[in-house]
């Protein structure tokens, strides 16, 4: 294994709450909902708050107002508001509703590519290209989320090498920050550790963010070996909102309040409120009716 790198002095953390975080929730969210929830979030130090999708409403239909979500949140100076694109036309969908920086995706698991975005891996590759060719035309910062890095609902355990190859692909091709998502929380330091040896001989850990699903409890631990690595970027969900729709018991993305604990007792600077954070996790989840899913949320609540 390599050598470990000293723990970064500063984490960004990217909230994803209201596009992972809410785009499998069956009972329908209100527009004027997400967009003051966005707005809280903003009032919290975050710096990046991926806003919603701009794929087909018949694939995600909680997110079908993504034009009208991402116009009518207060978009606050130094947060950046990226929102995730298929496709050309959800580029263009996406650009001519004010966005700013673009998401695009895929997974080195030719299965789960085709039950969650309907194309090939070499498709949705091409879809990235076309992509970005367009996004560096606007001067727009791309990041690439990768799904699927340490396993996969239908093809199990994923080779490092071969997330490794995508991820140096993704970065070649013009990717300002490449997202390693294990979308079904089945990671453990270990794998997490293997994983990243392998990857960060194609991409720097300054290009690199993590996004773990807690579907085993198993997320803080893993991002501490991310940290461990010299990565600094942390994708979270506030309230542990989500949940992949694929994984049995999926509880959903590791909850940004618990990040946020775990880096505070380490020293490392955010620039994120806990408080303001644990109020904007409860707002939300009192318009869906339940508790937060964050043990730091219930533990502290609103001291």
């Amino acid at each position: 294994m390599g050598l470990t790198m000293p723990f970064p002095k500063h984490a960004k953390l990217v909230e994803v709450s209201p596009r992972d975080g809410l785009q499998n929730e069956t009972k329908p969210i209100s527009t004027s909902i997400k967009i003051d929830f966005i707005n809280r979030l903003s009032e919290t130090g975050l710096s990046v708050i991926e806003a919603t999708s701009f794929v087909s409403p018949k694939w995600i239909p909680q997110l079908a107002d993504g034009c009208e979500v991402l116009q009518g949140i207060s978009k606050k100076a130094g947060v950046s508001y990226p929102v995730l694109v298929p496709n050309v036309q959800g580029f263009e969908n996406a650009l001519a509703a004010g966005a700013k920086a673009i998401a695009v995706f895929t997974t080195p698991s030719e299965q789960f590519s085709q039950k969650n975005m309907h194309c090939s891996v070499s498709e949705s590759i091409q879809h990235i290209r076309d992509i970005i060719h367009l996004a560096k035309q606007q001067h727009l910062p791309v990041r690439g989320y990768l799904s699927c890095v340490l396993g996969c609902p239908y093809e199990g355990d994923m080779p490092p090498h071969k997330v490794a190859e995508l991820a140096d692909q993704l970065y070649k091709m013009g990717c300002d920050e490449i997202s390693l998502g294990d979308t079904i929380g089945i990671g453990t330091p270990l794998k997490t550790k293997k994983l990243l040896d392998v990857i960060l001989q194609y991409v720097p850990a300054s290009q690199l963010a993590v996004h773990f699903h807690d579907t085993y409890g198993q997320a803080l631990v893993n991002i501490y070996v991310a940290l461990e690595n010299g990565i600094s970027v942390i994708d979270s969900s506030v309230a542990g909102l989500g949940g992949c729709p694929y994984a049995k018991g999926a509880t959903g993305n590791v909850a940004t309040e618990d990040v946020l604990y775990l880096l505070n007792g380490m020293d490392i600077e955010t620039g994120v409120d806990l408080k303001k954070l644990i109020s904007a996790g409860r707002f939300i989840s009192e318009q869906m009716g339940r508790e937060p899913r964050s043990k730091v949320n219930r533990a502290i609540g609103l001291l």
